[in-house]
């Protein structure tokens, strides 16, 4: 569906927004549009490309006149604008909310008021039972995307959400983190012994999005079927590695526990209770189907093509089969984490 398309990537300038521009770059698409209000990191994204089908766009998803410009003449907008850090959103709730629900809800409207057919909103894993601010913004906007499936007013726009945990190597993971503690000779923080987190990789993550913009009926919520971690483990493979290659015995690394902080889980989940039983899968993902509210069951389909009623669903990183050192090490050397920083 991206081939001759033309696509919009709200917080395109981003690590997850900057990565989609690659990878929609790669399906095809007549144009893709990078929005962010990050000018910095437009311009470095700017440098990194050679390509005419970029059209590189300032602005603010808070700001509904600009973004309404922006999405006209848009198909497909792929909404990853968000505040995304924990403790940053916990200690500036409100403008959290301003940036990842009304914001949001200014994206929802003005692909109403336009002519695009599918909207893609990338949440998290904290959005189920949410035990902080960021995650309770990502489940009211999940909410939200579902909800404009029942008041777009026109049948060729589908609105859909995915919900996903730490993506390796990126800006918002643990791992850059423990390469800069490393770097610098220790300590390494780890918050609790016990915390265990999902992971997936780049090209998982880019393969959910297209998962979603293809197979939405509207209204679900698209889960890639994650590796589970502890980060314990994660911290010492990484201690292993790159301790010789900055000129460090790994046992010279210390290893300090801090305590989990303010809104921080010690498991992730991806699914509530509730969620499973209307849950079906296919061969990578989960699919969330949303709820009939009323008689009318709006919103109810047929199911996904490729999609059946999931067998067994693993919830939590708790509960999931947790990485050994081995398979954490070639999850690392094959995303490029375990290269040394200058």
């Amino acid at each position: 569906m991206i081939k001759g398309s033309n696509v919009l990537v709200t917080g395109g300038a981003g690590s997850v927004g900057g990565f989609l521009v690659r990878r929609i770059l790669s399906e095809g698409p007549a144009v893709v549009r990078v929005f962010d209000n990050n000018e910095a990191n437009i311009a470095q994204l700017k440098q990194s490309f050679d390509d005419n089908r970029l059209r590189y766009l300032t602005g603010d998803v808070r700001d509904k006149d600009r973004l309404a410009r922006a999405i006209n003449g848009i198909d497909i907008v792929v909404h990853t604008a968000a505040l995304k850090h924990v403790d940053i959103s916990e200690y500036n709730p409100f403008e959290a909310v301003k940036t990842n629900v009304v914001g949001l809800q200014n994206v929802v409207d003005a692909a109403i008021d336009s002519q695009v057919q599918r909207v893609v909103f990338t949440s998290s894993d904290k959005a189920v039972d949410p035990a902080n601010t960021m995650g309770t913004t990502k489940l009211l906007g999940e909410k939200l995307i579902t909800a404009g499936n029942k008041y777009k007013g026109r049948a060729d726009l589908k609105l859909a959400s995915v919900r996903f945990g730490n993506v390796i190597n990126s800006s918002q993971s643990v791992v850059p983190v423990f390469r800069e503690q490393i770097r610098n000779g220790g300590p390494v923080t780890i918050t609790d012994e016990r915390m265990t987190r999902f992971f997936l990789t780049w090209g998982q993550l880019g393969d959910l999005i297209i998962e979603a913009i293809e197979k939405t009926e509207g209204g679900e919520v698209f889960i890639y079927k994650m590796d589970a971690m502890r980060i314990e483990d994660l911290a010492e493979v990484m201690i292993d590695s790159l301790a010789p290659k900055y000129g460090y015995d790994p046992e010279q690394i210390e290893r300090r526990y801090i305590g989990k902080r303010i809104g921080e889980t010690i498991h992730e989940e991806t699914l509530t209770d509730r969620e499973v039983a209307r849950t079906i899968e296919g061969e990578s993902t989960y699919a969330i189907q949303p709820e009939a509210v009323d008689q009318n069951g709006y919103l109810t389909h047929d199911g996904l093509s490729g999609y059946s009623a999931a067998e067994s669903v693993i919830q939590s990183s708790e509960n999931a089969e947790k990485l050994n050192r081995d398979e954490i090490h070639s999850v690392l050397q094959e995303n490029g984490a375990l290269e040394v920083s200058q």
